[in-house]
């Protein structure tokens, strides 16, 4: 009877050491094909975009469990650099590229995802909760060094109902490669021509030297640098409003290519992008700056994803044109419920029609 014991014991001890081993053999083999599964993106770049991004990449990610997404706010220039190089598989860009980076990188396409705005801020003491009036010429005068005060004769000519003070202006301007810059630096070029003639525009310019004026690193450098420098001025991302509120700092109306001077809201903005919807190529590289239109705001742009059309592998592709579908989606990514965070505006059925065709050639 002993024996019957002992030997029932050793069966069910090596059936219990079976299983064990099935288990773990089982547990070994399906975590690499659960990992194998899953496929990762990075997106990189804008850091107007980032915010919005980091609003769509949990739910996104929750609701497709297969795909991994990894933002990096770097600034626009590194963006569009680490998409063309294949580091990144998303871009994140205000700016589109040139026409000579297209001709070296024909397989890279530039897809709007909503269309955004600038803000013009600044931190004067006793002002910061008034509207100042600036427009192109003016902005161009004080990111030059003609115009060195805040009491000048053409900053008072706009406020004529304002007690300037007669401090000196410190400008600040991003120092990484910088979608927010491309989209200023038009605003001053295609509103002021001898800025045009010397300076220019694009995602890095040579900033005339200007004495006291400041460098900063992204969107957040840009508010930082304005709240801890007083008498500044700066240009940032309309999707940092919060942290520009925070900061206590002021936002001016701009004058627009009309004459009047308006904020970016909602209805500006929109005006502005339906003055210029129809001149939308199909490769969706336009500028949205200095629009006519009584209404329209001057420093609006679409946010692009520069992406390439050959992706590392099928699944790559295939997740790429999945979230990206998603993204401009009335439904998805550009519903109220994301944009209004950001206060970006979704695409137009017309402009997003043609995101979708350049989407769908991911492969």
């Amino acid at each position: 009877m002993k024996k019957h014991s002992s030997n029932l014991a050793s069966k069910s001890a090596a059936l219990l050491l079976s299983m064990v081993v099935g288990l773990v053999a089982w547990a070994g083999s399906a975590n690499p094909a659960q990992a194998a599964d899953q496929v990762t993106l990075l997106e990189t770049g804008s850091t107007l975009l980032y915010p919005l991004f980091n609003l769509w990449v949990p739910d996104y990610t929750r609701a497709n469990p297969g795909v991994r997404i990894t933002t990096q706010g770097t600034g626009s220039g590194t963006g569009i650099a680490q998409a063309v190089s294949g580091v990144a598989q998303i871009g994140a860009s205000d700016a589109y590229m040139s026409d000579e980076q297209m001709k070296q990188n024909p397989d890279i396409m530039n897809i709007p995802l909503a269309i955004s705005a600038q803000t013009i801020n600044y931190n004067i003491p006793g002002l910061n909760r008034v509207h100042l009036r600036l427009n192109g010429p003016v902005l161009a005068g004080i990111y030059s060094g003609a115009i060195q005060y805040w009491d000048n004769a053409k900053i008072k000519a706009l406020n004529e109902h304002l007690k300037l003070p007669h401090k000196k202006i410190i400008p600040v301007h991003r120092t990484d490669g910088s979608g927010d810059t491309f989209i200023f630096s038009q605003y001053l070029s295609f509103s002021t021509p001898s800025w045009n003639d010397s300076t220019g525009y694009g995602t890095t310019i040579s900033w005339p030297a200007v004495q006291g004026g400041i460098g900063a690193l992204g969107n957040p450098g840009m508010v930082q640098a304005s709240q801890t420098n007083l008498y500044s001025i700066a240009y940032i991302g309309v999707s940092f409003h919060a942290q520009i509120e925070s900061a206590g700092l002021g936002t001016a109306v701009l004058e627009n290519r009309a004459g009047r001077f308006v904020l970016p809201t909602p209805r500006t903005v929109t005006a502005a992008a339906h003055e210029l919807l129809s001149k939308t190529p199909t490769d969706e590289r336009l500028s949205l700056i200095f629009a006519p239109g009584a209404e329209s705001y001057p420093i609006i742009n679409y946010e692009y994803a520069i992406v390439s059309k050959r992706q590392a592998s099928p699944e790559v592709a295939a997740a790429m044109r999945k979230f990206m579908l998603w993204a401009i989606d009335l439904k998805g990514g550009n519903s109220a419920h994301y944009l209004n965070e950001v206060r970006f505006i979704p695409l137009p059925s017309s402009v997003s029609e043609l995101s979708r065709k350049q989407i769908v050639q991911i492969q």
